[in-house]
């Protein structure tokens, strides 16, 4: 989604972008279509069998759905006949190998990492995650690469930059009415559920409204629906909304996964109860926290947490000051930023 983001921004300045993409279950080729891009598909069916037992040492490696070398052989028969300006890479399975076997079949690479954790051969690398350096690649890049680091990069649709001022006049009431829980597209562990659970044991009153987003291919979206129906609060459930800025915009407050979306609320200043999901998302939800931009909902017991933690953001103040240091960290304007870099480095 963020590399959508950056290519809607780049057709608006005159660019043609093309989508390479493994054909895995879940895809999103149908959104990248209806935004009008190109799109190359790579079957997962036609060789692109799992990585052989212990193949390189990279943690995400499985993800590809192939051997970076299958990959790339795939992905560089279809650029020698098309070669581009930029190739712009988003994957944690791929590295410094697959880049070099690319290399020859385009101008210039950027990456777009959120790890630090694997050496690339890329002319321009982009990091937006708070908390993180410069330094923390200096022993992964090529000494000639850009680097673009923090939330001031973050790939945000415009419609997040265009609600903001709407938004942050909202913050000013500091008022606790409204929740939307968000736990990412699929959710298959149902942390909704621990979530709904915590809300309605919580010291909101009862005329208190509850969103909540999931993704179509949530697997427990029957479950959900069933307890948000049962629930004491007034609870809504939405399937893949398509207004999640004005979702937050509306929201007095958020309880999500610890995920990209973090930088979509800090801009629109909604102050959030995070849950981390994955363990790439733990550095996010732990920076964000300190700086007082979250609150990181911490414990075994997720549902006891939350009732914790909306506890403590229901305190005098506590709510307008967390917003006002999320507003702080992102102005929603990352992808045009990116994509003027794009275009200087293009002579």
């Amino acid at each position: 989604m963020r590399c959508l983001t950056l290519a809607n921004e780049l057709t608006l300045r005159g660019a043609r972008c093309i989508f390479v993409c493994g054909e895995h279950v879940g895809h999103l080729c149908g959104h990248i279509a209806a935004a009008g891009h190109a799109l190359v598909r790579l079957p997962v069916s036609a060789g692109r069998g799992a990585p052989a037992m212990g193949e390189g040492d990279d943690a995400h490696a499985e993800w590809l759905g192939a051997s970076a070398a299958q990959d790339a052989e795939q992905t560089a028969s279809w650029l020698a006949q098309s070669p581009v300006d930029w190739l712009i890479v988003d994957h944690y399975a791929l590295a410094v190998e697959w880049e070099r076997q690319i290399r020859p079949w385009c101008r210039q690479i950027m990456v777009i990492d959120d790890l630090a954790d694997r050496p690339h051969d890329c002319d321009l690398l982009l990091d937006q995650n708070l908390g993180r350096h410069a330094a923390d690649y200096d022993s992964r890049l090529p000494d000639h690469c850009e680097r673009l680091i923090g939330p001031d990069y973050a790939l945000l649709r415009p419609e997040f930059a265009h609600l903001r001022p709407t938004a942050l006049a909202r913050r000013r009431t500091g008022q606790c009415h409204h929740i939307l829980v968000t736990m990412g597209g699929v959710d298959s562990g149902n942390t909704t559920a621990e979530v709904l659970a915590g809300l309605d044991a919580s010291g909101l009153p009862d005329d208190a409204v509850v969103t909540v987003v999931l993704g179509a291919g949530a697997p427990w979206q029957d479950a959900v629906r069933t307890q948000a129906g049962q629930m004491r609060l007034n609870a809504q459930v939405l399937v893949d909304a398509g207004n999640m800025a004005e979702l937050m915009c509306m929201a007095d407050l958020a309880i999500g996964a610890a995920g990209s979306t973090s930088w979509e609320r800090c801009c629109m200043g909604l102050p959030s109860i995070l849950v981390v999901l994955a363990d790439n998302q733990r550095r996010i939800a732990e920076a964000l926290h300190r700086r007082g931009a979250a609150l990181l909902a911490a414990g075994a017991h997720r549902s006891s947490a939350i009732r914790h933690g909306l506890h403590a953001m229901l305190g005098p103040g506590a709510l307008s000051g967390m917003s006002n240091c999320a507003a702080a960290l992102v102005d929603g304007l990352g992808a045009p930023r990116v994509a003027q870099t794009l275009y200087s480095r293009v002579s």
